[in-house]
């Protein structure tokens, strides 16, 4: 009957397994992953940072040109309230 049993249940590494050695590893493998993340996040905010810098963030600016009015069309614009807004 044990024979039976033991064949069943997979055998694990023949040495015993240290707590301690098990938690360092998890330890270490979670501080590489946090150091690629912040390395991944450095580097998204530099690429950001470029883009909005060399004007490139948002697409194409056109100039507007600024209409010529006649100081009765500015005058008329101010008494009607549209350049309040």
């Amino acid at each position: 009957m044990e024979d039976e049993v033991n064949k069943q249940i997979p055998k694990e590494e023949s040495k015993p397994i240290n707590m301690v050695d098990e938690a360092r590893a998890i330890r270490d493998e979670i501080k590489e992953q946090k150091e690629a993340i912040i390395k991944e996040r450095e580097d998204l905010q530099r690429v950001q940072s470029e883009a909005l810098l060399s004007g490139t963030a948002g697409g194409a600016i056109e100039k507007v040109e600024p209409v010529e009015q006649t100081p009765k069309e500015y005058a008329d614009e101010v008494m009607s309230g549209k350049m309040s807004k």
